[in-house]
């Protein structure tokens, strides 16, 4: 059974690097990034002046991550639009410690209900702090803010940065290999997909996955569409199942229905969902990086010690 288990995904990793050739030929990430750590600093959506002790916190353990790693880049999240972008500056700022140390900290940026002005200036401020790179996003408006701002699409707010500041930010976009939720159709998606690379970005982050034909397959499509960006598979740690289940029917992603079921017989057995989830996301970064991907982006969720174990695994630490 052992062997024939090892000459299917044998199978499995040739088909898949067939899938991926034009991948291989995309503009490449420099060698010290190639393993992202995307870590949640902000909590709940809730704007504050300052970053709290429990946000400090998680910066400290996605410091202790990136010592580990060898001076990963960090992506500072929260996805709540515009409205939260002061308080991602705030935890850089008040998280200077990763800058100090050398690590190419980034920023996510929110267009929705933004203005020209604003995002002028969190550009200065992002460019005065020494952060190079930025994850351009449209955003989701905040509940009881109505309609707004100056941007429609992430694609205009990448085509705002690169006018604005020329090269001096590395811009990455939002990609979705299973579709995103709210798009007309896969087609549509995959055109605003190509409009935001077109616009200037520099390489794209996919959401999570736990099936690679599907992100071998946008690759492809994507790249017959001109755009040739490098992608970086979003990569999800398993080590809650409620929360999983919750966070995927939410955004889209999809389970595949062996690894929802695998996690419902598990019930609360916390230590069975992890080993598990340890096994297939090892599993799943395998094939990638045999297939050759340019980078591996974790979603962290202020959650290092998953993601260092999948490191180990994959003999990157």
């Amino acid at each position: 059974e052992n062997a024939l288990v090892g000459v299917a995904r044998r199978q499995r990793r040739s088909v898949h690097a067939r899938q991926f050739r034009r991948q291989a030929d995309a503009p490449r990430l420099r060698a010290d990034e190639r393993v992202i750590l995307d870590a949640e600093f902000a909590r709940g959506g809730v704007v504050t002046p300052r970053a709290g002790r429990a946000e400090i916190d998680a910066l400290a353990t996605a410091l202790d991550f990136v010592r580990a790693i060898r001076k990963t880049p960090i992506v500072v999240n929260d996805c709540r639009g515009f409205f939260a972008n002061r308080c991602v500056l705030n935890y850089i700022r008040e998280g200077h410690l990763m800058l100090a140390e050398g690590v190419p900290a980034a920023s996510h940026l929110s267009c929705i209900g933004a203005t020209r002005d604003s995002v002028r200036a969190q550009l200065h401020e992002l460019r005065a702090m020494g952060v190079r790179r930025i994850v351009a996003l449209r955003g989701d408006l905040p509940s009881g803010y109505g309609a707004g701002g100056e941007f429609q699409y992430a694609s205009d707010l990448v085509a705002f940065i690169r006018a604005e500041t020329g090269r001096d930010f590395h811009i990455e976009v939002a990609a979705y290999p299973e579709v995103h939720p709210q798009a007309r159709s896969p087609e549509a998606d995959l055109r605003a997909y190509a409009t935001k690379v077109k616009a200037g970005a520099d390489s794209a982050i996919t959401q999570y996955f736990y099936n690679t034909d599907a992100y071998f397959r946008f690759v492809d499509e994507a790249h017959k569409l001109g755009a040739d960006v490098p992608v970086v598979p979003g990569i999800m740690p398993i080590t809650n199942s409620s929360q999983l289940l919750r966070f995927s029917d939410a955004c889209g992603a999809e389970i595949p229905r062996w690894i929802r079921l695998r996690l419902e017989s598990f019930g609360d057995d916390t230590a069975s969902i992890k080993a598990f989830g340890l096994d297939v996301v090892t599993d799943l970064c395998d094939q990638l990086r045999t297939a050759g991907v340019p980078a591996l982006h974790f979603y962290s969720m202020n959650q290092s010690a998953t993601t260092l174990a999948i490191c180990r695994n994959l003999g990157l630490i």
